[in-house]
């Protein structure tokens, strides 16, 4: 079996940044893939970007994705039309404010996954601490995991790892990951938990009209620091309706669950008794 290097770029931070490269090997078994992870920390600067993209191409991966907010930006920019050049398959994560620049990825022919729900952090310093930090990072995360957006990332991963594997050329993804994208690659069973999900992804995505107005339209402290604590109120509540949707599927026991092979391919289950089967429900255990 051919062993498939990817490459990830990790450029400031959003909220598919921190658990991205564990979203492909979930239980560090997989024989399939090896992934080499590189980063700048928080920080987007010029120099700092195009130093660790220098070590990616230095890693010669078969697959690069590069995972930053706002992906219009010059440096991310820059990265990935380097990386591009290269010829390596190439994959964008990122979010609203992306949508500027994808006919310059197209251009580029460099996959996308914009998810719109992955908003922007309450950057002010009168609020927003490390802890805090935290916190929000851990409610984002349980939306975009809760809702199906983390579904469409690694599974869209997964066609392309299976591509490059047979030793064919991917077809890089363009996809605008909107509320009921992500909903439908959760495969919600009961309408009550789809309708909370949606409501979750569509709350955290109005997230980032408020921190944009935090951030850097308002100018009075009282008020700003009002706008970005009223944010993370909101991503917090997302969060908790998250919960509920998920909760709603465990009491009917219709949990779908996807978990990788060792050799990579994408299992699937919906009682939590039963055996997975690549791609297919099985009948349950007895118990």
């Amino acid at each position: 079996m051919r062993k498939v290097r990817i490459g990830v770029l990790k450029i400031g931070c959003t909220g598919c940044t921190p658990l991205l490269e564990y979203l492909f090997d979930e239980r560090a078994e997989r024989v399939d893939i090896e992934i080499r992870v590189f980063g700048c920390g928080a920080k987007m600067l010029e120099d700092e970007v195009k130093e660790v993209c220098e070590l990616v191409i230095k890693s010669n991966p078969d697959l690069v994705i590069v995972v930053t907010p706002n992906a219009s930006l010059p440096a991310p920019l820059k990265a990935l039309n380097t990386i591009s050049s290269t010829g390596a398959p190439t994959l964008v994560i990122s979010d609203a404010p992306a949508k500027k620049a994808v006919n310059k990825f197209e251009a580029m022919n460099i996959g996308y996954l914009l998810v719109l729900a992955d908003s922007m952090i309450g950057a002010r310093r009168e609020f927003l601490d490390p802890v805090e930090m935290a916190i929000y990072n851990s409610d984002i995360i349980k939306v975009l995991a809760i809702t199906g957006a983390y579904n469409i990332i690694y599974e869209q991963v997964s066609k392309l790892v299976d591509a490059l594997k047979k030793g064919e050329k991917p077809v890089l993804p363009q996809i605008i990951v909107d509320s009921e994208t992500a909903v439908n690659a959760a495969e919600f069973n009961n309408p009550y938990a789809r309708a909370k999900a949606i409501a979750a992804y569509e709350i955290a995505k109005t997230v980032s009209k408020l921190t944009t107005v935090a951030c850097f339209k308002i100018k009075e402290r009282e008020r700003y620091i009002s706008y970005a604590a009223a944010a993370h109120e909101m991503m917090r509540y997302a969060a908790h309706l998250a919960e509920e949707a998920r909760e709603i599927e465990k009491y009917g026991d219709h949990v779908v669950r996807k978990p990788h092979s060792k050799e990579g391919e994408v299992l699937r289950k919906l009682k939590l008794l039963e055996k997975t089967k690549g791609g297919q429900l099985n009948e349950p255990l007895k118990t």
